[in-house]
């Protein structure tokens, strides 16, 4: 086993990983307390060292990825999303890109990468995206139909509401996550249209609870597969295993058996 396979074990070894999984906990908490005005004014310099040395400990384990990787490194995606993660970190905060700074909170998301557990919810939610999109594009079809239909039913009255196409849209989409909907929006409408009822009604039964299942099921079920999937792998690699295990030992028995003989 050469240098670049013992340094990938090393870092593979769960210690490490539940190590990387720390510091991106401490970071985490350290960008948070960096909009305390107070914390900042008391312990500033020290929080700016802490976040210092885990952008350092961030930087030391992608470039040892790399040197124990080379090539493949860029062949994963994960290995990228990193790398654009802690390389964001380290632009300049300064003049036009100060916004950057702000970025910086994204090193939490390097959480997902390290955790095989989000790492899973992550590919079952990336495998659902093609089933999503039919699922987006009958709900944009029926947003459409029942924001004109809205603004031809209602705007003369609540121009505030559903004076346009895309006021209606957006007073659906409240309607749709039920916000403030029945209070807010449908019973001051039913007051003057008492059959209003008739339109928001269907509207939520298909919107809230069909479609919007309906995307929940899809995630739910493409978690399943990428599970099924993970556990197959793992099944795979032990039977693997035995199988060499096995062979190595009827090597062995050949190898007595020859020796007495």
């Amino acid at each position: 086993m050469n240098w670049r396979s013992q340094l990938d074990a090393f870092l593979e070894m769960p210690a490490i990983r539940n190590g990387i999984i720390g510091v991106i906990i401490l970071n985490a908490v350290i960008l948070g307390l960096e909009t305390s005005d107070t914390v900042m004014h008391a312990v500033g310099p020290l929080i700016t060292t802490l976040d210092k040395v885990c952008l350092a400990i961030f930087v030391a384990e992608i470039v040892a990825k790399l040197a124990a990787r080379g090539g493949r490194f860029f062949r994963n995606g994960w290995n990228l999303f990193d790398f654009v993660i802690v390389g964001v970190a380290l632009l300049p905060g300064t003049q036009g890109l100060s916004v950057l700074r702000a970025l910086r909170i994204l090193r939490v998301l390097r959480v997902i990468s390290v955790a095989p557990r989000l790492r899973r919810v992550v590919e079952g939610f990336i495998t659902a995206l093609p089933g999503m999109g039919s699922v987006f594009l009958l709900m944009a079809i029926i947003f459409y139909i029942g924001a004109v239909m809205a603004t031809k039913l209602f705007s003369t009255s609540f121009p505030d509401w559903f004076g346009s196409l895309g006021l209606s849209a957006y007073s659906l989409f409240q309607i749709m996550t039920l916000e403030s909907w029945s209070m807010g929006i449908v019973r001051p409408v039913m007051e003057i249209y008492p059959y209003a009822w008739a339109f928001f009604v269907p509207f939520i039964m298909v919107t809230t609870f069909a479609v919007v299942n309906l995307l929940v099921g899809l995630i739910v079920n493409s978690m399943q597969d990428a599970h099924a999937e993970e556990e197959n792998q793992a099944t795979d690699a032990y039977r693997d295993q035995v199988l060499a295990r096995l062979e190595a030992i009827e090597k062995r028995l050949a190898d007595q058996a020859g020796s007495e003989s």
